[in-house]
């Protein structure tokens, strides 16, 4: 794919000139630029502060405010669990710790492989179902930290 001016592709330069001047733009952008890349890298952020004309700092003070904005590149498949109420309850944060023994990461690493990283996240909206995972779009419901050995082999072979 050809880099435009910008350094960026020509359908995110695009979009960038589309939304350059729209109040409340940056969110838009930021969330455009972590589709393309699976997160926001650093050049790609100064890239973008050049692009609109925006400081640097305000734009890592969005992507740092915001939870679901990534500054590191995730693993090839991201295992969001579910750290709500419900889930909570029910043992989200031992599944969390299990997960992490199991693949010997720690925070927000990634796999020496690059292919798993954890994400603990605050609601999948599926509380009927908890404690409750995804691994990419794929919800996996009353998850116990028996089942998650299974469960991240299922994404090893695929």
């Amino acid at each position: 794919m050809e880099k435009a001016e910008t350094g960026f592709s020509p359908e995110l330069s695009a979009f960038i000139a589309e939304w350059k001047d729209k109040p409340g733009n940056l969110i838009m952008l930021l969330h455009r630029i972590q589709e393309e890349y699976g997160y926001i890298p650093r050049d790609a952020a100064e890239r973008l502060a050049r692009s609109i004309e925006l400081p640097l700092a305000k734009i890592y003070g969005v992507i740092t405010f915001y939870h679901f904005f990534k500054t590191k590149k995730p693993g090839k498949n991201t295992i969001s669990i579910c750290l709500g109420t419900a889930c909570y309850l029910k043992g989200s944060q031992a599944l969390i710790d299990e997960a992490r023994d199991i693949l010997g990461i720690e925070g927000d690493e990634v796999t020496d492989d690059g292919l798993f990283s954890i994400d603990p996240v605050r609601c999948l909206g599926c509380c009927g179902l908890a404690p409750v995972l995804m691994v990419g779009n794929q919800v996996h419901a009353k998850v116990t930290k028996d089942q998650l050995v299974d469960i991240i082999a299922k994404y090893k072979s695929a």
